[in-house]
């Protein structure tokens, strides 16, 4: 068996900085790719339309979203297999720098297939960091602080969530916007160097314990229903956020006869600050009230919010700004919530690749959803009905919740999380 020595564990944490800063960046980027399209989208799809009709550059418009949220989902798996396989640390740089040069490239399409292809495979790293730097986190950072730092990691979505605002309000090419790739590129360069494996990965692969050498373990029974369990509400939450994310801005741009640039941009700015928001104080919030109970507001509090945004407005005003800060403080919290519970589900040996399953197999739903979302404008009478439509899946998420109430962290008492175990 593996051991660590007392001057290998003190490197390693004074190694807990970088690691928590790489994790955030990479989170950060990945809010920055997956909304920078949605900003530019209209700039996009006037300069590729042709002589097409409004409905077939609406059809483009929802693959360009639902095809990003597709390599997203088949990405968080499988880079959750190989995290499980090689290491946590070398699958989490490699999927920073996927990110990064596909996002470089998009800057240089002159195609919609080309777009697609590389929204694709930006999405396809987005997914992997995402789910591997909560998987890493969660297994090297001191449980005290754990919930805390976790919240403060998923504030990294929302953060680039408001840069992707702030890029698209101030440069207004969307070619030199994509351009931002290069820095999750030498982010993924630094990351080499400053960061450690993940000492319980190490200690499982000691004990011959790989998910590759036991690959019907993810699957097994213990782990089944846990596996279902957390996909439901995980996937819940994600399938009404993307589709308000990805078509929030040409919702907008449909209340004004205007180039609405400057509304766009801001819509997504103050989307981005109330998830920062909520995922800062999800914490504390867990610590206080409880993971069920924190969950269960989450939920609800984007429905009530979902409801107010989109069938309350029929021309746009300035209280829109206010109501979508409110309903990304509610997103933001249960991304915290959420990314704190989910991978101590699970034992070490499927962790990441468990962790990935949950996070991305509501994901498939979701970018069907996107999609679903453009594509059914006209039936259902414009963007804020079919928004509407598709964000009554929180209602699901919070049944769910309320519902299911018996779902307890695997390694719990391994990990000594007396708080997390209290509240479930």
């Amino acid at each position: 068996m593996l051991t660590i020595t007392t001057e290998e564990s003190r490197v390693r944490s004074a190694n807990l900085v970088p690691l928590f800063v790489i994790c955030f960046a990479g989170n950060l980027f990945a809010g920055v790719v997956s909304t920078l399209m949605s900003v530019y989208l209209p700039v996009v799809v006037k300069e590729f339309q042709g002589n097409q009709s409004s409905q077939q550059l609406n059809n483009l418009s929802a693959w360009i979203n639902s095809v990003f949220i597709f390599g997203w989902a088949i990405g968080g798996f499988l880079w959750g297999l190989i995290g499980d396989k090689t290491g946590r640390k070398m699958a989490l740089l490699l999927a920073i720098g996927s990110l990064g040069v596909f996002t470089v490239l998009t800057g240089f399409t002159q195609s919609w297939f080309e777009v697609v292809i590389c929204r694709f495979f930006s999405g396809f790293g987005a997914g992997g960091l995402l789910v591997l730097s909560f998987t890493l986190i969660s297994e090297v950072w001191p449980e005290r602080t754990r919930a805390v730092f976790t919240g403060i990691l998923s504030i990294g979505i929302p953060i680039g969530i408001f840069s992707a605002g702030l890029i698209n309000y101030l440069v207004t090419s969307w070619r030199e916007g994509f351009i931002i790739g290069v820095l999750p590129l030498f982010v993924a360069l630094l990351g080499f160097g400053l960061i450690n494996e993940s000492e319980l990965w190490l200690l499982d692969r000691s004990e011959k314990q790989l998910i590759q050498k036991s690959p019907s373990r993810l699957f097994s029974v213990t782990n089944r229903k846990t596996l279902i369990t957390g996909s439901v509400i995980f996937g819940t939450m994600l399938i009404g956020l993307w589709a308000i994310f990805s078509w929030l801005p040409t919702w907008i741009q449909t209340m004004l006869t205007h180039d609405a640039n400057k509304e766009r941009g801001l819509s997504m700015i103050f989307l981005g600050m109330g998830g920062l928001a909520g995922g800062f104080v999800s914490g504390w919030v867990v610590n206080f009230t409880g993971l069920r109970r924190s969950l269960i507001a989450s939920f609800a509090g984007c429905a009530i919010l979902s409801f107010v945004l989109f069938k309350t407005n029929t021309s746009f005003s300035s209280i829109i700004y206010i109501e979508i800060a409110v309903l990304a403080l509610f997103f933001g919290a249960s991304q915290g919530i959420l990314s704190l519970y989910i991978p101590l589900l699970f034992p070490t040996a499927v962790r990441a690749s468990a962790t990935g399953f949950c996070f991305n197999t509501g994901r498939l739903f979701t970018a069907a959803g996107v999609l679903f979302v453009g594509v059914l404008v006209t039936t259902l009478g414009g963007y804020g009905n079919s928004l509407f439509i598709f964000s009554t899946v929180f209602v699901i998420g919070l049944l769910a919740v309320m519902f299911i109430k018996n779902i307890q962290p695997a390694e719990a008492v391994k990990l000594n999380n007396p708080e997390l175990t209290k509240s479930t």
